[in-house]
């Protein structure tokens, strides 16, 4: 009597498994994102990460990537390791199609770094330093770009950080990292002023945090921060600068190495914290 031979198709875990560690062996010191990355600290975080990495994978994305003359002078450089992608956080079409485009390509991200963010707009934004400046227009366009954008990336690459884990890294989980600021601190605020650009901060923040919540009740391999540069000199802080003293005003190569340092020297306790650019704690 002849038996009958079932095929078992093999489990999803292991599948999963099998795909996450072909994806480590494929892609060796992991794949990391930088998003708003045409200048400044965005610029300077994908130089860092590129020359700091020799074996890492960067994809740098930005709303005109033709235009992103620093970003080209990488990628000759750096011809294999680099990948420019467009992508407009006030657009959400842009973000699910870099989030494709990496999925296509890599299959995993293991660091993503929210660098963009808005300050000031000539004729358009102005950091509000009395209640009787404030505008919708201003409050809207500010929490867009800080708050809104920065977390629709966070959830349409979050099925990719998942998956990527710390696969081909040192470290056992992936990691977030968003650009705050300390004046987004309601904690500290002895100031007051800069209405707009407060509020979007700690909706960020806020935000985040809620994020880092959810994802370590899944048990999601992935944690989140948020940093506070300092006051650096780029082209977002240059027209407030007047009154920063001399050794407060960073450089960007000073400031990403420093906030760099705090990324690979995350734990799985930091999840949800925000930190200053000398790893000192900032309060809510």
């Amino acid at each position: 009597m002849m038996k009958l031979v079932v095929f078992r198709p093999p489990l999803l875990s292991f599948v999963r498994r099998a795909f996450i560690s072909s994806s480590a062996l494929k892609w060796e010191g992991g794949v990391s994102m930088v998003q708003g990355a045409s200048r400044g600290i965005g610029l300077e975080f994908v130089r860092q990460l590129l020359e700091g990495n020799e074996n890492g994978h960067v994809i740098a994305t930005c709303r005109n990537p033709s235009g992103a003359t620093g970003l080209h002078d990488l990628k000759k450089k750096f011809l294999d390791r680099l990948r420019i992608l467009p992508l407009d956080i006030t657009k959400e079409n842009t973000i699910e199609a870099a989030a494709t485009s990496v999925r296509e390509h890599y299959g995993s991200l293991n660091l993503l770094i929210n660098a963009s963010g808005v300050l000031s707009i000539p004729d358009v934004l102005e950091p509000e330093r009395t209640l009787s400046k404030l505008e919708k227009s201003s409050l809207l366009l500010a929490y867009e770009v800080n708050a809104v954008g920065p977390i629709l990336v966070i959830k349409h690459m979050w099925p990719l950080l998942k998956l990527g884990g710390g696969s081909g890294t040192k470290r056992g989980f992936a990691i977030v990292a968003s650009l705050s600021a300390k004046v987004g601190s309601i904690g500290d605020n002895r100031l007051g002023g800069w209405h707009s650009y407060r509020a979007s901060k700690a909706a960020l923040n806020q935000l985040t945090k809620t994020i880092s919540v959810e994802f370590a009740r899944k048990k999601d391999p992935i944690v989140c921060v948020l940093l506070h540069p300092g006051t650096v000199d780029t082209d977002l802080s240059r027209p407030f600068q007047r009154n920063v003293p001399e050794n407060k005003l960073f450089t960007k190569e000073f400031s990403v190495q420093k906030l760099l340092n705090i990324v690979d020297n995350v734990k799985n306790s930091d999840n949800g914290k925000f930190f200053a650019w000398d790893g000192q704690e900032i309060p809510w």
